[in-house]
């Protein structure tokens, strides 16, 4: 059982971070208001969330401008997927 919880990932301890995974992993690339209005969480606890997973390389942004507004979206990297989803295989190691 030690053995199996080892393989729980600290990037996933928090709904919003497990809940902006779930996102990008179904969709290409989402803008931060839409992450914002999905997760009903502030701009600010979004953005400590996607500055905590960007650094540890899960996800990557890309900033452009629409209509002369600055719009910055997400995408899940290779390393993320693969992170995310051995996270996720632990509640099958556990049978939950």
């Amino acid at each position: 059982m030690k053995k199996i919880l080892q393989n729980f990932n600290s990037s996933f301890d928090n709904k919003i971070r497990i809940g902006i995974m779930s996102i990008l992993l179904k969709e290409n690339w989402v803008d931060f208001t839409t992450l914002r209005d999905l997760l009903g969480a502030t701009d600010g606890n979004i953005a400590s969330h996607l500055k905590a997973l960007e650094k540890r390389n899960m996800i990557k942004l890309k900033k452009q401008f629409i209509n002369n507004k600055p719009k910055t979206s997400y995408k899940v990297t290779r390393q993320g997927i693969r992170k995310f989803t051995d996270h996720l295989s632990v509640f099958d190691e556990l049978k939950l």
